[in-house]
């Protein structure tokens, strides 16, 4: 039994996780062909990972999270399995990455958005999506450049999914501060815990604006009822996708073979569509 862990935690709803479980056999059958080690099932939840007994620690010896074993079992805490030092393979977001996860693991490669509106290569962008009716609806630009209803915006509630996202929050700050804009423009911030969530809370009223990436914008239109309730006005610039990672300590033959197979996989737009 392979002592690594493996998840694919961004895109994992519960009406896709079929469709993510075989995203995961079929790359770990192609990760077991390189030689590697892969676990059979991915992780979904805090007891499934293992334990670190005196909690996770960086490279210079600091400790930087607790043991896994002290978290709430049937929660995923994202963070705690980005870090773990048995993770073999998962995807993240820049966000993050850019505040300081980075410094602890290695990117393994990027998936592909061109199944996605707003999508193309390694790139996506957020749909800025209103109720319906209180905006005229946006095709996501062919340049891939922002498209920001700024009067439209203005003086709106805005929700977004956590303050370390790229899709739902840093990228959207970044192209109103090269629009000459900032947050400022939005009456009010609040946090909604996920972009499933955020679709909801501006489809009941609760907020008016949200950036939700293309991707889970498509999953929302398959399996969210909300979704029906609100409309794409406005697109952010896209950027680099979530990208897959593995822990800093994994071996460089390791982090090539995985960088290999994922490159021999890239003719097979279904490994890219659920990462």
């Amino acid at each position: 039994m392979s002592e690594s862990i493996a998840a694919l935690p961004m895109y994992d709803w519960p009406e896709v996780r079929g469709e993510v479980d075989a995203q995961w056999a079929l790359l770990c059958d192609v990760f077991r062909q390189k030689g590697i080690d892969a676990p059979q099932t991915i992780v979904r939840r805090n007891g499934d990972l293992p334990p670190v007994p005196g909690g996770i620690h960086d490279a210079e010896g600091a400790w930087i999270a607790p043991d896994p074993a002290t978290l709430p079992p049937d929660e995923l805490d994202f963070h705690k399995l980005w870090l773990h030092p048995a993770l073999l393979f998962a995807q993240t977001c820049w966000g993050p990455m850019e505040l300081g996860l980075s410094s602890h693991v290695q990117v393994i490669g990027q998936p592909s958005y061109d199944a996605y509106e707003g999508g193309q290569g390694e790139l996506y962008s957020s749909a800025l999506v209103m109720r319906t009716g209180e905006g005229s609806e946006a095709r996501s630009p062919a340049d891939g450049k922002a498209l920001l209803p700024l009067d439209l915006m203005r003086g709106k509630r805005f929700t977004f999914n956590s303050l370390d996202s790229m899709s739902g929050m840093i990228g959207l700050t970044r192209d109103l501060q090269a629009a000459g804009e900032s947050l400022d423009i939005f009456s009010s911030r609040s946090e909604s815990g996920g972009h499933r969530a955020s679709i909801v809370t501006v489809a009941e009223g609760r907020a008016d604006v949200a950036a939700i990436d293309c991707e889970s914008w498509a999953l929302a239109q398959r399996f969210e009822p909300a979704a029906r309730k609100v409309a794409i006005v406005g697109w952010t610039a896209r950027r680099k996708g979530l990208p897959f990672i593995t822990a800093r300590t994994t071996p460089e033959k390791t982090v090539r073979a995985m960088r290999e197979a994922l490159a021999g996989l890239a003719e097979q737009p279904r490994i890219q569509r659920v990462g």
